[in-house]
């Protein structure tokens, strides 16, 4: 873990501190799609953290489609023999010789200037690699654990606070924008379809907003604009009138509720968010700014076009009860958390 910087490796060790039961997944070979994104990187950081504490025999593919990106994130693993880099992109078919235990899907684009770059590409991504994934999942006999969004939830009614796992609400369709919520969405039916037709054991997590270390400065989202902006002794500017609320959760106690919903849960879909998260993106800016109050950071509100950039919904908090009741609990705070993910930045 030495070659960890410390922000992370300090998150990989209070993952596994939960008490799960990971003794399931000893000896298994995991496949982890998007392996250099915060997210599934996290998940790769764990299951060979687990190698080194306790001898758990595990092999970890991390698939990418960005090979450069892939050996600076996961640099410290690339000469390991529990370890091997598979690049390729995910919508294409993938052929695996020998055992398969475990899918971890995450890749896909989730930086909304590619939602309106590229909708194909995003779409395809979710839908034919999700597609290919389980047909791989099926000829191998694997668990598939499917890495989803708050976005499938749509537009919810005026009022709504924290949205529940059967809370769907609408889109439209035609627009653009909407390849990344109904890509997710298809990606959720489509599991739901192999695990009734085929008996693939599938679990999903439905992540709100996450933050923290491996998130990039240029990633397009509020949570990476704002720490850049910190970063650089810029003031934040908001480009609404920052009212939206969103359930933001640091990316270790996320990807914790992840290893949660695959390792204890029963049900096929969990929400993954801190209820304590719960804020609107300018009071989220505003701990951004108190982070760092030497900076002297302030805040202001200039409202510019970006239709077609953002997801629509006003309110987009999730409710955890589910997972909370498989024991999650998120153990950082908001101004914790974007504390160690300035650190991770200020020091890396």
């Amino acid at each position: 873990m030495t070659d960890l910087h410390p922000v992370i490796a300090a998150d990989v060790d209070a993952v596994l501190d939960h008490d799960l039961p990971w003794e399931a997944l000893h000896g298994t070979t995991v496949l982890v799609t998007g392996a250099s994104g915060m997210l599934p990187s996290y998940v790769v950081h764990t299951l060979l953290r687990l190698n080194d504490a306790r001898d758990a025999g595990l092999t970890v593919l991390g698939l990418v489609r960005n090979e450069a990106k892939a050996r600076a994130v996961l640099a410290p693993y690339l000469d390991r023999p529990d370890f091997r880099l598979v690049v390729q992109d995910v919508a294409s078919p993938l052929l695996l010789d020998g055992p398969l235990d475990v899918v971890v899907h995450g890749a896909s684009a989730a930086r909304p200037s590619l939602h309106s770059a590229d909708p194909v590409g995003t779409m395809r991504a979710n839908v034919l690699g999700t597609m290919s994934l389980l047909d791989l999942a099926v000829a191998k006999g694997a668990r598939f654990a499917l890495m989803s969004s708050a976005e499938v939830y749509g537009v919810q009614p005026e009022g709504t606070e924290l949205i529940d796992e059967n809370s769907y609400g609408g889109f439209d369709i035609l627009s653009p924008r909407a390849c990344y919520s109904e890509g997710k969405r298809a990606a959720e039916t489509l599991c739901a379809a192999y695990a009734h037709q085929h008996g693939v054991v599938c679990r999903i997590g439905r992540f709100g907003h996450i933050y923290g270390p491996g998130m990039a400065l240029d990633d397009g989202r509020v949570q990476a604009e704002f720490a850049a902006k910190v970063l650089a002794g810029d003031d934040i500017v908001l480009n609404s009138d920052g009212t939206a609320t969103r359930t933001y959760t640091y990316v270790a106690d996320a990807v914790a509720g992840f290893f949660y919903a695959l390792l204890a849960g029963q049900d096929i879909v969990y929400n993954i968010a801190d209820p304590d998260g719960l804020v609107s993106i300018r009071q989220l800016a505003e701990v951004f700014a108190a982070a760092r109050p030497e900076a002297g950071i302030g805040v202001t509100v200039k409202v510019a076009d970006t239709t077609g950039l953002y997801s629509a919904a006003k309110a987009q908090g999730l409710s955890s009860a589910r997972l909370r009741g498989l024991g999650w609990q998120p153990r950082v705070s908001l101004a914790e958390g974007v504390s160690r993910m300035l650190a991770s930045h200020e020091t890396g």
